[in-house]
C-alpha cells in the first residue's frame, strides 16, 4: 500500500518540503534472496541420476548436492494444470485448468483461463520488489488468447512476468519454436544448421535478463521461472548428445525399471522392500473391455521386451537414447545458469526450485512415434515407417515419442504414466536448495507434498504474506501448505493431510498416508464413472501402489471415496470428462470473431494460430491467392498452414503452380500444375478441395489447382482430422517460417514469394463450386 505524503507543500516550493516515499516503487528487504524456479516437462520421478534414474544429470546433482529432494511430491498429473498450481498455491480445477488449455471446455473447472482472483506468484513478487522473468513453456492461457489480437491478460506479461521469452502453447518444435518475445512473435535468431536449439536459446535469454537489471540494480533479487521445453515431445536434441548414450538402454526397459530400483534403495530415495508393479498394471486391450463393451486404449498397453523382434528393440532403444540426450542437453544449460550465479557471488542466496510437472509420458504408445500429433488425430503408428526414420530421430524431420514402456521405466518403481492418478503420473521429482538460508546438504526428505504447496513455501522463505488483492481483486486462500520445516528437519511431519487428483477420468484421493485410486483409462470414452473400480493402498508403506486392500478394507475405501467426492465439490472438479484425444481437442472452442465461410490474409504479418484461423479440415475448401506477376521467374510459397507433420501449402515452382498437403507427417500429396503460371495483374491462382469420402482416421476428396477459372491439374488426397499441431502450426502467406511443411519448395527458408506481389489470398469453406466462387471473385475484381 502507498505511503502517505509526509512532506509540506506551499505555494513556492522553496518553502515546500518533498517526500519521495509515496512514489518509489517497493524495495524487497535487505539481503532478500532471489528465486529461480526450473520446471522440466514430461521428466519422470527416476529419470535423473540423483532420483536413481539412468541419465547423468550432474548440474541437477549439484542442485541437490547443496539441497534437499523430496520423495513424495506429487503434481497433477498433466501440464497446465500442474504449472497453474506450480504459480498459484490453488488446485488445479480452483484455477479452470481441469486439463490443458488447448483440450478447455466451457465450464468453471476447465476454461483454461486462471481466475484473477488466483493470483500468481510472478505477480506477488513484482510487487514486492523482485525482478521477474519467465523463459520457455507457459501454458496457462486459452487458444483464443494465443494470437495478437487478443487481450494479453493471461500471457506471462499480463501475469506479473516483466520480461520473458517462449512459447505460450503445450509444446513446440525445439528446431523451430514458435517463439514470443514480451508481447509479440519473433523469428529464430539462427536456424538448426547454425546450432540453433531452444533450449540454448532461452538460457542465453534468462541469462540477458538477470545481467539487464544487475547492471544498474545489483543488489535487487529477481524471480526467475525457467521452463525448457524438455522432455516434452517432440525429443529433440543434439546429435551428439544423442550419442552420449548410444547403446545404455539395450537391455531393455523391464531391465532398466529393475536397475533404477536397486539404486534407488541404495540411495534411500524409496522403502527397502518396495516391489515393481506389473507392466500392464491397469489391464489390456485383449483382458478389459469399457462398461458398453468400449475397447481398451491400445494407447495404454505396453509391450513386453521379450516379445519385440531385433528392429524393434533397436528403434525403441534409439528413442530412449534420444529421450536422454535431451535431458541431458537440458541439464548442461542448466549448468549455463549456475555457473554464471556462482562466478557473480549470486549462488548462496538463491533460493532454486527444481521439479516436473508430471510424470513421464505415454503418448508414445506402445511402439513410440516419429510423429506426436498421431496420437493428437486418433490414428496409430506405423513400425514400418517408423523404422524407415530410426536414424532421423532428434533431428528436425521427426516430431518423435519413446515408446510408453519407457514412460514406466523413468516412472520407477510406480506404475502408468503421465494423465494418470496413480503415484506414475503424479509422483515427481522436487529439489529445493538454498545454501544461505537452509543447512540441508545433499539430504532426502519422504514428508507428502504437492504442487501447490511451493508458492506457500516461496513466500514463507521470504518472508512475506499473501496479499489481500492484487490489481483490485479480493484473492481467494492458498491451498497449499508451506514444506519450510521440512527442507532441514526430515522428522517434522508434514502440514498436508489430504490431497484431491482429477485427470481425464482417472481419479484419486490421498488422506494421511492412504491413497484410493480408480483403474478408470483415460480419455477412453468409457465414461460411467459411478461404475469405476477404486483400488486401496497404503502409501506410506506401499508407495508403488503393488498391493490393493480394497477388499481387506472395504470401510477405509468407502471413507476415502467418500472423501474424494467431498474434496472434489470443494475445488470444483465436475464434469469428468474422459474422452478421446481427437474429441477433446475438436471441441469448439471461443474464437475471437464468429466463424465464416470466407476468410481473407496478406504478406508481412506475423502467422495466425491455428486455433484462430481457417479451419479447412474434413471439409471442401479453396485456396485463392491474388497475385500480380509481371513476369517469368516468379516462384515461393504464397499460403501454408502447418509443418512437415502436418499440414498444406499453395506455392510456385519452375512456373508451375503446387499444392502440397502432409498427412500427419506420413505421406506427401503432391498436386503439380501442367501448365505455366500466366503473367499480368490480378491474377487468381487457386487449389480447390473437393471432399467426396469419410473415413474414421481421415477425409478424402479431389484437389485441383487453376489459373483463374482454368483447371492445369487435378489428384485425389487425403486430409487429417485433427489438429496440425497441438501448438503452432500457424498460417503464413508468402513464405513458410519454422520447419517447412515440405522440402520441394524452391530457394532457402523461409522460402519467400519473390518475383511478383501477392495482394491477397482468400480462403473459401462455404462449400459453393469452385467456378462460382471464381466468377464471384472476378466480379469483385471489377468492382474494386
Amino acid at each position: 500500500m502507498a505511503k502517505r505524503f509526509s512532506g509540506s507543500i506551499n505555494i513556492d516550493i522553496r518553502d515546500s518540503v518533498p517526500d519521495w516515499a509515496p512514489f518509489e516503487p517497493v524495495r524487497a528487504a535487505e539481503g532478500a534472496p532471489s528465486v529461480v524456479y526450473i520446471v522440466l516437462d514430461d521428466v519422470g520421478f527416476s529419470a535423473m541420476g540423483c532420483y536413481g534414474g539412468p541419465i547423468e544429470t550432474p548440474n541437477i546433482d549439484r542442485i541437490a548436492a547443496d539441497g534437499t529432494r523430496f520423495t513424495q511430491w506429487h503434481t497433477t498429473a498433466l501440464c497446465s494444470p500442474t504449472r497453474s498450481c506450480l504459480l498459484t498455491g490453488r488446485n488445479h480445477t480452483r484455477n479452470s485448468m481441469a486439463c490443458i488449455t488447448e483440450a478447455a471446455v466451457g465450464f468453471p473447472n476447465g476454461s483454461g483461463t486462471i481466475p484473477p482472483e488466483n493470483g500468481m506468484l510472478s505477480e506477488i513478487l513484482a510487487d514486492r520488489g523482485w525482478n521477474t522473468y519467465m523463459v520457455g513453456k507457459w501454458h496457462l492461457c486459452p487458444t483464443d488468447e494465443m494470437n495478437l489480437a487478443a487481450t494479453r491478460r493471461n500471457w506471462p506479461s499480463g501475469r506479473g512476468f516483466e520480461r520473458w521469452y517462449g512459447f505460450l502453447g503445450a509444446e513446440t518444435n525445439q528446431w523451430h519454436p514458435d517463439l514470443v518475445y514480451d508481447n509479440h512473435p519473433v523469428a529464430q535468431p539462427r536456424s538448426p544448421a547454425e546450432g540453433y536449439h531452444l533450449t540454448d536459446d532461452i538460457t542465453d535469454k534468462a541469462l540477458e535478463f538477470i545481467k539487464d537489471a544487475k547492471a544498474i540494480a545489483p543488489d535487487k533479487p529477481f524471480f526467475l521461472y525457467y521452463a525448457p521445453g524438455a522432455c516434452h515431445a517432440p525429443h529433440h536434441a543434439p546429435r551428439e548428445w544423442i550419442e552420449k548414450f548410444r547403446g545404455r538402454f539395450d537391455m531393455g526397459y523391464e531391465a532398466i525399471r529393475a536397475q533404477t530400483l536397486a539404486r534407488q534403495k541404495e540411495l534411500g530415495i524409496v522403502p527397502a522392500d518396495t516391489e515393481l508393479p506389473t507392466l500392464n498394471p491397469i489391464g489390456t486391450p485383449e483382458t478389459r473391455t469399457g462398461p458398453e463393451g468400449q475397447p481398451f486404449p491400445p494407447l495404454d498397453y505396453t509391450r513386453p521386451w521379450d516379445t519385440l523382434n531385433d528392429d524393434e528393440k533397436r528403434l525403441f532403444c534409439r528413442m530412449a537414447e534420444v529421450y536422454a540426450g535431451f535431458l541431458a542437453h537440458a541439464d548442461h544449460h542448466i549448468g549455463r545458469l549456475l555457473d554464471y550465479l556462482e562466478q557473480t557471488g549470486q549462488r548462496e542466496n538463491t533460493l532454486i526450485i527444481v521439479v516436473s510437472d508430471n510424470g513421464a509420458s505415454g503418448e508414445g504408445g506402445p511402439n513410440g512415434s516419429v510423429n506426436e500429433m498421431k496420437f493428437a488425430n486418433g490414428v496409430p503408428d506405423d513400425l514400418a515407417e517408423n523404422l524407415a526414420k530410426l536414424d532421423d530421430l532428434g533431428g528436425t524431420t521427426t516430431y518423435n515419442h519413446y515408446p510408453n514402456g519407457w514412460a514406466m521405466a523413468f516412472n520407477t518403481p510406480f506404475k502408468m504414466w503421465k494423465r494418470y492418478e496413480f503415484n506414475g503420473g503424479t509422483s515427481d521429482p522436487c529439489l529445493i536448495s538454498w545454501p544461505a538460508g537452509a543447512t540441508a546438504r545433499g539430504e532426502i526428505r519422504d514428508q507428502y507434498y504437492h504442487a501447490i504447496d511451493i508458492v506457500p513455501t516461496i513466500l514463507d522463505i521470504l518472508d512475506l504474506q499473501p496479499p489481500e488483492t492484487i490489481k483490485g481483486h479480493v484473492q481467494s486462500p492458498l491451498d497449499g501448505v508451506s514444506m519450510r520445516g521440512s527442507i532441514d528437519d526430515g522428522s517434522q511431519p508434514s502440514a498436508r493431510k489430504t490431497q484431491f487428483y482429477s485427470m481425464l477420468g482417472s481419479r484419486s484421493i490421498w488422506h494421511e498416508g492412504w491413497k484410493a485410486v480408480t483403474t478408470h483409462p483415460t480419455i477412453s470414452g468409457w465414461s460411467h464413472f459411478n461404475d469405476d473400480e477404486w483400488e486401496l493402498y497404503h502409501t506410506d508403506v506401499d508407495r508403488a501402489e503393488v498391493h490393493d486392500l480394497a477388499a481387506e478394507q472395504p470401510d477405509k475405501l468407502r471413507e476415502l471415496v467418500n472423501i474424494w467426492f467431498s474434496e472434489a465439490g470443494a475445488n470444483q472438479a465436475f464434469p469428468l470428462d474422459d474422452r478421446s484425444a481427437l474429441e477433446i481437442l475438436s471441441t469448439p472452442r471461443p474464437q475471437l470473431t464468429a466463424p465464416r465461410s470466407r476468410y481473407v490474409y496478406y504478406p508481412d504479418a506475423a502467422p495466425v494460430s491455428e486455433w484462430q484461423a481457417v479451419n479447412t479440415r474434413n471439409r471442401s475448401f479453396v485456396i485463392g491467392a491474388l497475385v500480380d506477376i509481371p513476369g517469368p521467374g516468379a516462384e515461393g510459397v504464397l499460403f501454408a498452414m502447418g509443418a512437415r507433420f502436418g499440414g498444406h501449402a499453395l506455392y510456385v515452382k519452375n512456373n508451375r503452380l503446387h499444392y502440397v498437403n502432409s498427412y500427419i507427417g506420413s505421406i506427401e500429396q503432391k498436386i503439380d500444375g501442367t501448365e505455366d503460371i500466366p503473367t499480368g495483374e490480378n491474377l487468381l491462382l487457386s487449389a480447390s478441395f473437393d471432399k467426396d469420402g469419410d473415413d474414421p482416421q481421415f477425409a478424402t476428396g479431389i484437389l485441383s489447382l487453376y489459373h483463374g477459372d482454368h483447371k492445369v491439374g487435378e489428384g485425389r488426397i487425403k486430409t487429417q482430422l485433427g489438429a496440425f499441431a497441438i501448438a503452432g502450426a500457424g498460417l503464413s502467406v508468402g513464405r513458410d517460417p519454422g520447419e517447412p511443411i515440405t522440402d520441394d519448395y524452391p530457394g532457402d527458408p523461409p522460402y519467400r514469394f519473390t518475383g511478383g506481389t501477392i495482394n491477397r489470398v482468400a480462403i473459401d469453406v462455404s462449400g459453393e463450386p469452385y467456378l462460382n466462387l471464381e466468377r464471384e471473385a472476378e466480379l469483385m475484381l471489377m468492382r474494386e
